[in-house]
This record gives C-alpha cells, sequence and structure tokens, in this order.
C-alpha cells in the first residue's frame, strides 16, 4: 500500500486504537467494541479497511469465533522541512540481510543469535536500545541536512533558491540527464534546464557525457 493511502487510513483515532490494541493480542470484535467503547458494527467496518489494506488478519478459533490480529510489523516515515517533505513505507527486513555492508553503520552482529529464553529477553533489549539510538540517529542527520540545505541556500541568491537546493540533490544522488532529473524533483524540463544553466554559471555542475554531475 502507497504511504499516503496509510496516512489516510492511520488518520482515524479509533483504527489508531484497535492497532494499538491489536499489538497486545489478538481480539475478538466484542472485545475491540468494549476497548474502543463503539459498537461491534463499526469496529468489522474499521477492521474490514485494515483487513483490506494488509495490516491485520483473522483466524476463526475451535468456537468458530473469530479474531483479529496485525499481520506484519511496518514503519510509516513523514519527512517534513522547509526543503523536503514525503512519506516512506518500511517493512521489517528479512534476518539474512547483511547490516555490515551499511557503510555509515557499524553494529555488533551475533551471528549465531539468542537462543534460550533468558538470552531473548536480553536480545530483545538490546535490539530496543538500538531503535531507540538509530531514531536519535535519524533525528541528528534530519537536523544537520536541514542545516547543510540551509547553507546551500543562503549561498544562492535567488528566489527559487529550494528548487536550486532540490536539483542539486537529484543530481547528488547521482549523475543523470535532464529528463531523469525533472522526474525526481518533480519539475518541468524547461524548468530545471533553466536551472542547470544557473548552476553551471556558478561553477556547481557540469555535463559529462551526457549526465549532468557536480563539478569536483
Amino acid at each position: 500500500m502507497e504511504s499516503a493511502e496509510l496516512l489516510d487510513l492511520l488518520g482515524n483515532a479509533n483504527r489508531r486504537r484497535i492497532l494499538r490494541l491489536l499489538a497486545r493480542k489478538p481480539c475478538y470484535v466484542t472485545e475491540i467494541s468494549d476497548y474502543l467503547g463503539v459498537s461491534p458494527k463499526a469496529v468489522i467496518d474499521h477492521l474490514r479497511q485494515l483487513e483490506e489494506a494488509g495490516l491485520v488478519e483473522s483466524r476463526t478459533d475451535e468456537r468458530r469465533r473469530k479474531y483479529f490480529y496485525i499481520s506484519r510489523g511496518f514503519r510509516l516515515e513523514v519527512t517534513a522541512s522547509p526543503y523536503d517533505f514525503g512519506t516512506k513505507t518500511a517493512y521489517p527486513a528479512s534476518s539474512g540481510l547483511d547490516i555490515t555492508s551499511c557503510k555509515h553503520l557499524s553494529i555488533d552482529v551475533d551471528p549465531d543469535g539468542a537462543s534460550e529464553l533468558p538470552e531473548l529477553a536480553v536480545e530483545m533489549r538490546r535490539l530496543r536500545r538500538l531503535r531507540n539510538e538509530l531514531s536519535l540517529a535519524q533525528r541528528w542527520v534530519q537536523g544537520r541536512l536541514t542545516d547543510v540545505m540551509e547553507r546551500v541556500s543562503d549561498e544562492i541568491d535567488d528566489s527559487d533558491d529550494r528548487l536550486y537546493v532540490e536539483v542539486m540533490g537529484a543530481i547528488a544522488d547521482g549523475g543523470a540527464d535532464i529528463e531523469t532529473i525533472s522526474r525526481r524533483v518533480e519539475v518541468p524540463p524547461p524548468v530545471v534546464e533553466d536551472v542547470l544553466q544557473s548552476l553551471q554559471s556558478r561553477g556547481v555542475v557540469e555535463q559529462e557525457g551526457g549526465q549532468w554531475v557536480l563539478r569536483r
């Protein structure tokens, strides 16, 4: 599901409360209804939307009662700053992901992993602490990124300085032609071309084999 659709879906307070409850334990409709203080019919409608989105699944127990649970974990990120707005949905990676390949991240990885219950509890605590540290690191990166963008904007005396920042960022992601940059920044090619010509005259970018790149 697209991030924008998830935002719309989770914009409802009762659906968020349902997910919060299901994160604790699987529940029947009547349990959810009592927890929310709303009618079973309304709960069923919320659950239907969550099921259609793939966030919730259901099973039937031996007494033929249907209970609901969260189907899989996910993380929804929203970035909003004076220079950027975007949403991103991330799902848990497989256990086989080689985290050591991330050159900007250093994590002590135990290849064998925990097996006994006490060891699993310790590992859970370690991973939760790591999650908090990564969250703090993300905040630091976002603040640093905004500072850098502001400095770039200060260097460009133009009413469209933020567009210049976006175009430079698109080029920094990898050399590209005008059409590719246009798609990355969601601006018509003629506008991108004007910005590139201005940046070229400032000695910021240049062309190499039909690709625009940052000057070294």
